[in-house]
């Protein structure tokens, strides 16, 4: 199946992001983190779960005072208490979630399945009855099986629901899987379905897009990919991987995504990888000389875009791993010109050094490593 023209990024990183084990949002973080998403052209935001009360109910009240361009949507169970939460903190839109695999309507609904059809009837009727738009998710939809999943999904339609999120809540999936599941389900319902992913096995933006492969038209995302466990499918991966890969734009404004980044790492104050795709310190490093050597000639050679769309600049770094072709860019950026012999002495010294500290040198470590009186400036 051809993938859909447009594709809707629902973010999640202040609810499902924030649950993530030792993370938690003040009402001044959770407002600074929607306005940001808000403003860079997400769609819609989870903005939390209104049956929390206190602050978390204070944060959601806040945001939907900010009359905000993106769709808000606050998180339910099944449970009346839970919908009328949502009513008091303003929301027009929520997400009813219920367990559809068997050892989850074990552990919930002590395995009584029409219990939890009937609880889900009652709680969709009671918040259309209400004027809510309702989203239905089917949580651990994996591990559910797919008849009873597309019976759940289909009644959820029937009794309102405008949309249907597969969750992946354990994360267990593999993209082939995925594909196979979610094009089953789209293929049976008459609304549209979002994809749900957790990064448990390293595949939840993988995952995301089989599921937009197979016909889904939404994916809840979360900034560096915060959640739960192993954490979600990241925004910023998702919605490049929607770029380069299908060629869908979203609309969503991704020079701003290593600003986003660094709000949520300085947020939860725990940094990001320097390996973690699109926003970590390395993305646009280079430091190999086979690397380095072909960047200076084309970009294109090793980056699959260019740094500007995600906020980034290409960085040239000098260590164990360089040659001398960039090492003399370098040394000549500086008014230093070195002849071939001298050239392959520093290369060395620069070798022995990044090996001792372990990483790449400083402009000014460098330099140093240059002997005196060479063209340029001297050192000492």
């Amino acid at each position: 199946m051809t993938t859909p023209p447009q594709i809707y990024i629902n973010d999640t990183t202040l609810r499902d992001g924030e649950q993530a084990a030792g993370i938690a949002f003040n009402v001044e973080e959770k407002i600074e983190i929607a306005t940001f998403l808000d403003r860079i052209g997400v769609h819609e935001l989870e903005v939390g779960i209104p049956a929390m009360g206190g602050d978390e109910a204070a944060a959601i009240r806040e945001i939907v005072n900010l009359d905000l361009n993106a769709h808000l949507l606050g998180w339910n169970r099944a449970v009346l208490s839970d919908i009328q939460a949502s009513i008091q903190c303003g929301l027009k839109r929520i997400h009813i979630s219920i367990p559809v695999s068997d050892i989850q309507i074990q552990v919930k609904f002590q395995g009584n399945w029409t219990r939890a059809l009937d609880q889900l009837r009652e709680a969709i009727t009671f918040a259309r009855d209400h004027g809510l738009a309702v989203s239905v998710g089917g949580e651990d939809s994996s591990r559910a099986n797919e008849h009873f999943l597309i019976d759940v999904a289909q009644s959820a339609a029937e009794w309102g629901a405008f949309r249907f999120r597969f969750c992946d809540t354990v994360g267990i999936l593999d993209p082939f899987t995925t594909h196979q599941k979610v094009q089953a389900l789209v293929a049976a319902l008459p609304i549209p379905v979002e994809m749900h992913t957790h990064n448990d096995l390293g595949m939840a933006t993988a995952n995301a897009l089989a599921g937009v492969r197979a016909g889904a038209i939404s994916i809840n995302t979360t900034v560096n990919g915060l959640g739960e466990r192993a954490g979600n499918a990241a925004i910023e991966e998702v919605v490049m991987a929607l770029k380069q890969t299908y060629g869908l734009k979203t609309g969503i404004q991704t020079q701003h995504f290593l600003s986003l980044s660094r709000l949520i790492a300085k947020t939860i104050n725990c940094p990001v990888p320097p390996w973690k795709a699109i926003v970590g310190d390395n993305t646009f490093a280079h430091e190999s000389g086979i690397h380095a050597h072909g960047v200076l000639e084309n970009p294109q050679t090793y980056e699959p875009f260019a740094p500007q769309d995600v906020g980034w600049h290409r960085r040239l770094v000098v260590g164990k791993h360089s040659g001398r072709h960039l090492l003399n860019q370098i040394l000549q950026h500086h008014g230093i010109s070195l002849p071939p012999t001298q050239s392959q002495s520093v290369l060395d010294a620069v070798r022995d050094y990044a090996t001792q500290v372990k990483r790449g040198l400083t402009a000014d470590e460098l330099l140093n490593l240059v002997p005196p009186g060479m063209s340029g400036p001297s050192f000492p």
